[in-house]
């Protein structure tokens, strides 16, 4: 008899629940079956010739099966020379001993290129707990950041209240500060707990010499031997990430005059507030330009960055010989826009590197006209693309359109939580989880025309996925199972086919809902993969909250199988 058990929910009533017993689904059954002996053992022969021809592992080993015997044979009591359908089924169900993607290769691309080569796991005002207008700023955010891999950092810094110290805070608003010094010694307390490569600090500098000279000191004291400090005042090209392991870098724009804030008065109505995002609903509006629309569908928005974080170049250069030494030779990442418009901004330079930054809207609508140009511009420097201003809310955007075009940098607000965030999680699950993912030989390579790779060609189909999937635009769809109702061990058993141009941009978001006939569905949990790093076959996928927890006993069995 299936045991029953009763679960109370909200203290409000009660409802009972009938729980199965751990059955297998008819085709892990048929598996069984056919990798096992006529009394139901599957042996270490047998386990080995089902991870070599399902699990496509061809390098797999008696041995290496039988060491997975031995972990399951306290549920095969009775079988102790192999595993029965109970256990069988359990290891397939274990994210230790089979997950999505290998745990024992980490950090396996080459790290030996220089760092425009890779797409670096980037924060937006890193120091907010919260909205972009009234939140504190504290260093716990950061924290959190650096403890799940993010490698570049931004803080703004301003004169504190008396004009003799710096703080971080978003300027011009209502934000409360926290001590430039305290979030530096997190950043070193924290930075190589998730990855042992470099940690960037970009700083949106807003100080007058005298508080630069103070940030230097600051800058220098708190990081040590551990900063990278270039020793010309700029980089023919970009170091490489292995050779910056454990260090800390500095990008900023080059010293400017201090300009007096203006303080924020609210009007009778308050801030400007951006629409609620409909991604908070269980189902609600996909990520922009996912759903088979692409960058064009942008051309007619105007840039509305309110909040627009960059300014020319020319005003600072202007007042460059006025700042601290000491501060500007700590610039390795050399920020700015050159006067001149677009074209001006994205001309490569054969003798110097630089990082440009571009609002997401700013992004948009240069790709409509330049994007061969942008792939160009970052095979050598970096492009950092943030949120609009008008995202008072913390969300983010599509970051896929920056990543298709080779920006390194796609700043989001890691603060929140929904679908484009995860996309981000996701992407960065690739290479180990250390916060560098080498961008795609494509997006590098120069053809014997000179010529780039093009955002907008429509390319030829490489592979298909057979398993929704989110990537440049012509990879982009979204298929739905059935509902199951009333099941707390639902099985599916539905095949989906993915036609990929560009696997390698490829992710793998996967969203499950309780459904509800007569309201809205609840949201149950959602995961996000890296499809170039998927392990063919049959593979337990974990869970997470909204928030990107895992949750600890939540987990999909599915089937991937590139054909």
């Amino acid at each position: 008899m299936p045991s029953k058990q009763t679960y109370s929910f909200c203290f409000c009533f009660r409802r009972r629940f009938r729980l199965p017993v751990s059955e297998a689904p008819p085709e892990i059954r048929t598996l069984f079956d056919r990798y096992s002996d006529q009394n139901g053992v599957m042996t270490a022969t047998h386990l080995r010739s089902f991870l070599a021809e399902v699990q496509r592992e061809d390098n797999a080993t008696e041995e290496e099966a039988q060491t997975i015997i031995d972990g399951h044979k306290h549920l095969s009591i009775f079988h102790r020379r192999g595993l029965n359908l109970e256990s069988f089924f359990n290891y397939l169900f274990s994210h230790h001993n089979n997950p999505p993607l290998s745990p024992s290769i980490g950090v396996h691309q080459d790290m030996s290129s220089p760092l425009s080569h890779y797409f670096i796991y980037t924060g937006h005002n890193s120091y907010l707990t919260g909205n972009q207008l009234s939140s504190d700023c504290s260093d716990i955010p950061i924290i959190n950041a650096l403890q799940k891999g993010v490698r570049v950092i931004e803080l703004d810094i301003w004169p504190n209240e008396s004009k003799d110290n710096v703080d971080v805070l978003h300027g011009r608003t209502l934000t409360s500060p926290v001590a430039l010094i305290k979030c530096l010694r997190s950043i070193k307390q924290h930075a190589f707990v998730a990855s042992e490569y470099p940690v960037v600090i970009t700083l949106e500098d807003h100080l007058t010499p005298d508080l630069q000279a103070k940030v230097a000191e600051m800058i220098t004291r708190t990081f040590g031997d551990i900063l990278f400090a270039p020793t010309s005042k700029s980089l023919k090209e970009f170091p490489s990430p292995e050779s910056l392991k454990r260090r800390v870098i500095i990008s900023t724009k080059p010293p400017k005059e201090y300009l007096e804030a203006k303080e924020v008065q609210e009007t009778e109505e308050g801030p400007q507030q951006e629409k609620p995002a409909d991604d908070e609903e269980a189902w609600g509006k996909e990520v922009p330009s996912l759903r088979g629309g692409t960058i064009s569908d942008y051309k007619n928005i105007e840039d509305d960055d309110v909040l627009d974080d960059e300014e020319d170049i020319d005003e600072a250069e202007k007042s460059r010989q006025d700042a601290a030494d000491e501060y500007r030779r700590l610039i390795a990442i050399h920020a700015g826009k050159p006067k001149g418009g677009l074209t001006e901004c994205l001309k490569v330079d054969p003798d110097k590197v630089r990082r440009l930054s571009l609002s997401e809207l700013q992004l948009e609508k240069a790709a409509e006209t330049h994007g061969k140009e942008i792939v160009r511009f970052t095979q050598r420097n970096i492009l950092r693309v943030y949120p609009k201003g008008t995202r008072i809310t913390s969300t983010n955007y599509n970051p896929l359109i920056g990543w298709m075009h080779g920006a390194q940098m796609v700043a989001f607000n890691m603060q929140g939580y929904g679908r484009s965030l995860w996309l981000m999680q996701g992407m960065f699950k690739a290479n180990g989880g250390c916060g560098y993912v080498k961008k795609p030989d494509f997006l590098l390579k120069v053809g014997q025309n000179n010529e780039v790779f093009d955002p907008k060609a429509h390319l030829p189909v490489k592979t298909t996925l057979k398993v929704g999937i989110a990537g440049v635009p012509n990879d982009t769809v979204m298929k739905k199972t059935e509902k199951v109702e009333d099941n707390w061990s639902p099985s599916w058993n539905q095949v989906f086919e993915f036609p990929l141009a560009v696997p390698e941009l490829a992710l793998l978001r996967v969203e499950v809902h309780e459904y509800d006939m007569s309201e809205k569905d609840d949201f149950g949990g959602q995961t996000c993969l890296p499809v170039w790093e998927l392990r063919s076959g049959i593979r337990a996928v974990p869970l997470y909250s909204r928030n990107g927890d895992k949750y600890a006993n939540v987990k999909l069995l599915m089937r991937f199988e590139f054909i």
